[in-house]
């Protein structure tokens, strides 16, 4: 009797022998769980609007969204004696890799399949889905902050490989080397990405300007290309030095065979770049630091023939479509257009002034403290309903965590992102993806 017997977690919590009352105990705790991770997550979004991203948005946010699964597994591995921590770590870490493998399988291919939008000039357009269940012809476009999770998700899988180097080699000398190297390389890269997170608003300034500079460029080389009589290279790449020096003549209105920063300012002016916030001196500032490589302040017919030049070698880089259906020029400048769009939209994300501030704070720290007790408190008793669960029907503890925590732990999140992919809108598959991405991010 004393086999059939259970052990209470804290010495009070409910417990059971039977695989059902385990179940029960199971949705109870999976529940729970879930609470906590609603109430951090509503915590950390009301600290959010109050102190904005940076260290905010960097650090606090990606480490109290995965609070709840990293209780799950450091509870397990603190759990009584060494049998019963190896017995039970085997919980957390099923969880781990079934929440992984779920999310960038079920949830990645079901978001793809009810997101996908009609491909043109390799950009999916907004709310059109014509091709059906056809593989060529559709997909899903993001912004660039997705790009940069995925590589982020796929270099945070290093110290894992690190860890299975012993086992893929039969090896069972060095795993306590490995172990360790995976461990530092684990801390490493986690101090990385929150020093990212926490200076990716000044890198995102920076990477709009240049956006925004390229963006001038392809303006300049489009009106310069609409305006010259003939194209402006030759048809072995090198520029058209007479059709330069046609247009180099009409921009100096002055003819004193050089151009000025009143010229330049006069050209920047005529184009019309209304599609974007431009500060014109700071334009004629950089259009002169590239082009006057004399720095005697104006640009002679050398130097505005020699910028052109590396300015066209720019566009052409750049066409990397064979099907667009415009000319290099063109080309580059609806994708310098798109890309400074592009950021824009994500710079446009700016801290709005919140109502009763004070009281706000206090909300979202006490959603946080609250969600961070019931994580803490929780997360063990889960541990020991599945433990018990597996003893209980001969299922290994793994396979249950695997299988079954996951789909409890993240359904919502699941639901949500899916439901998020199908009004197929191109916002709405960046955010959708950058979720999907961020959990694995986080734990691997």
């Amino acid at each position: 009797m004393a086999e059939e017997s259970c052990e209470q977690t804290y010495g009070f919590m409910p417990c059971t022998t039977t695989a059902l009352g385990n179940v029960f105990l199971i949705i109870v705790y999976g529940y729970l769980m879930f609470l906590a991770a609603t109430y951090l997550s509503a915590g950390s979004e009301l600290l959010l609007q109050i102190l904005g991203p940076g260290i905010v948005g960097g650090l606090f946010l990606p480490i109290l969204g995965a609070l709840p699964d990293a209780m799950l597994i450091l509870v397990s591995g603190l759990s009584g004696s060494t049998e019963t921590a190896q017995s039970q770590v085997s919980v957390g870490m099923g969880l781990l890799a079934g929440s992984t493998v779920m999310l960038l399988t079920l949830v990645w291919g079901t978001c793809i399949v009810v997101g996908k939008c009609d491909l043109q000039n390799n950009v999916a357009i907004d709310l059109q889905d014509t091709k059906g269940f056809s593989l060529i012809g559709s997909g899903i476009s993001t912004d660039i902050r997705t790009s940069y999770a995925g590589i982020i998700m796929a270099i945070s899988v290093i110290p894992f490989i690190v860890v299975q180097i012993p086992l893929i080699l039969h090896s069972h000398s060095g795993r306590h080397l490995t172990v360790l190297i995976a461990l530092i390389l684990s801390v490493s890269l986690l101090i990385v990405y929150c020093l990212y997170q926490v200076f990716q608003p000044w890198i995102q300034g920076r990477r709009l300007a240049y956006a925004k500079h390229k963006h001038v460029i392809s303006g300049i080389l489009k009106h310069l290309n609409t305006r010259a009589l003939g194209k402006l290279s030759t048809d072995d790449g090198k520029p058209n030095v007479e059709i330069l020096e046609k247009l180099f003549n009409t921009i100096d209105k002055n003819d004193d065979q050089h151009l000025s920063r009143s010229e330049l300012r006069a050209l920047i002016v005529g184009i019309h770049f209304n599609e974007i916030d431009l500060d014109e001196n700071d334009v004629v500032d950089k259009v002169m630091k590239e082009f006057d490589t004399t720095h005697d302040s104006k640009v002679s017919l050398g130097e505005f023939i020699d910028g052109v030049e590396r300015w066209l070698q720019k566009a052409k880089g750049a066409k990397v479509s064979k099907h667009a259906g415009l000319g290099y020029i063109d080309y580059f400048h609806e994708q310098t257009k798109r890309e400074h769009n592009l950021l824009e939209e994500q710079s446009d994300e700016i801290v709005e002034a919140v109502e009763n501030p004070r009281w706000t704070s206090f909300k979202a720290v006490m959603l946080l403290v609250l969600g961070t007790a019931i994580a803490a408190v929780f997360a063990d008793p889960l541990v020991d309903a599945v433990d018990n669960f597996s003893s209980a029907t001969s299922i290994p503890a793994f396979f249950i965590s695997f299988i079954a925590l996951p789909l409890a732990t993240n359904s919502s999140e699941a639901v949500s992102a899916i439901i998020f992919a199908s009004r197929k809108k191109f916002r709405s598959a960046s955010l959708t993806f950058s979720e999907v991405l961020c959990f694995p991010s986080c734990f691997l």
